[in-house]
């Protein structure tokens, strides 16, 4: 069990949290910050797997912080299931992300991006249900994210204070957004907002109860669409805030969770790519 955080100051899970997702090598040291762009470049992310079968170097596990909590990590594993070469990802009251991190130059605006995914097992055997508006019950059996660097002066006083505390504690240049597509075990698919735990992350939740186990699904999410609908309350022009004006993106990561519910889940995710707007 995870601490829940104070009303006024960030608590031990929010910063552990969007510490997870920092990603940053180097404790203390955060990236350079990226010039705005000023046109789309090309990119792409780099595979899951290797042509040999193995994960690819370029993603890379991340759990919870160890100072802030020492939680089992979900595990990774290269493997196929069914003729096709995936990404299996099993948790057991843990949490755990897989992440590749943009370098800071070029900067990437948000486009659309593309996987499949399959759930084996939605999570079971816990102390509790899930349920992705509490705290208590905030995991997810599988989820994709896109973190961004968010410009602090876009948040509201309360926000940029917050981060500015959970920065300070954690030594780390923690996102300033992320934006999750989850599998959500706990209700059908649709639901959508903030983490109970923190503003700064997002999500929708794109499959649920009653969407079929064991089958591949095809996703594909224009990003900076959902990124507008999500955060708009932190753009300059809301709803109606243009492509160059969103922030850029840090890092991509899949990722699930059991460790509030203490329950286990597997799945898989293959074919992750960003694609051309």
């Amino acid at each position: 069990m995870k601490t829940a955080p104070h009303r006024s100051t960030p608590g031990l899970k929010q910063i552990a949290l969007l510490a997870s997702m920092a990603c940053l090598p180097v404790m203390g040291q955060p990236p350079p910050q990226a010039p705005l762009p000023t046109e789309r470049l090309p990119f792409a992310l780099p595979p899951l797997l290797q042509a040999d079968g193995a994960l690819h170097p370029d993603w890379r596990v991340v759990g919870f912080p160890k100072q802030h909590t020492d939680l089992p990590i979900t595990r990774f594993e290269a493997g196929q299931v069914d003729g096709q070469a995936a990404v299996q990802v099993n948790t057991e009251a843990s949490y755990g992300t897989l992440v590749h991190t943009l370098p800071a130059d070029p900067p990437v605006l948000p486009g659309r991006l593309r996987w499949r995914w399959r759930l084996d097992t939605p999570l079971t055997g816990g102390l509790r249900a899930p349920d992705l508006r509490s705290k208590a019950g905030d995991d997810a059996a599988l989820k994709v994210c896109v973190l961004f660097n968010q410009p602090l002066e876009r948040m509201s006083f309360i926000e940029r204070s917050l981060l500015r505390i959970a920065r300070a504690s954690s030594g780390e240049d923690l996102p300033g957004a992320t934006l999750c597509y989850v599998w959500d075990s706990g209700r059908p698919a649709g639901l959508s907002g903030a983490n109970p735990y923190t503003r700064r992350v997002r999500f929708i939740s794109l499959q649920g109860q009653g969407a079929p186990l064991g089958q591949w699904l095809s996703e594909e999410r224009n990003v900076s669409k959902d990124f507008v609908t999500l955060f708009a309350d932190e753009l300059p022009d809301g709803r109606d805030t243009a492509r160059q004006a969103l922030p850029t993106i840090r890092a991509v990561l899949i990722g699930a969770d059991s460790d509030n519910t203490a329950s286990r889940s597997s799945g898989w995710v293959a074919d992750l790519q960003w694609l051309p707007r």
